[in-house]
């Protein structure tokens, strides 16, 4: 597989999370991107997914409520407290393929390589700095008329497009 397609499949798996994941969960980067066919651009009342960064709740996520979001959700992915994410870290609320307690050998190495990417000083630790760089790019990703907001239905175009269209 090509670096291009592999870096797309990281991004994918990245941000697909911040659509899917419910509003009480935290969901890792490694959640599959949603497949659905686009919907019309009209703001979404559910808290789910990239909404729940939505904090003045006017139907757009801006590109601060994106980054306050994205500390947060790192600060409660570091179970222990020291300021990076271990793989174990990052991954310990991932669930699992179908019934398994562990992840398949797909999935974790989809993890694997999303961590190694993440960690640019291969200390094997993500740190803030590190996890907000790929934080920063999946909103730039998702921000496809470039306005500086973001929604679902805007994330989900971004996600379904190809990687020579991007």
């Amino acid at each position: 597989m090509s670096k291009i397609a592999l870096i797309a499949t990281a991004l994918l798996m990245m941000a697909g999370s911040a659509l899917a994941a419910p509003d009480n969960a935290q969901a890792s980067p490694s959640a599959p991107a949603t497949t659905a066919a686009p919907k019309a651009a009209t703001p979404r009342s559910s808290s789910g997914g990239v909404m729940r960064y939505d904090a003045n709740k006017d139907g757009t996520v801006t590109a601060e409520e994106w980054k306050t979001g994205q500390q947060a959700r790192f600060k409660s992915l570091d179970a222990n407290g020291d300021g990076k994410l271990s793989q174990d870290e990052m991954y310990a609320r991932t669930p699992a393929v179908g019934n398994s307690i562990l992840p398949a050998d797909s999935q974790a190495s989809r993890q694997s390589g999303n961590f190694q990417r993440l960690d640019t000083d291969k200390d094997g630790f993500v740190t803030l700095t590190e996890f907000m760089v790929q934080a920063d790019r999946n909103f730039a990703r998702c921000d496809t008329d470039r306005n500086g907001r973001i929604d679902t239905a805007e994330c989900r175009q971004a996600l379904q497009r190809k990687p020579a269209e991007r």
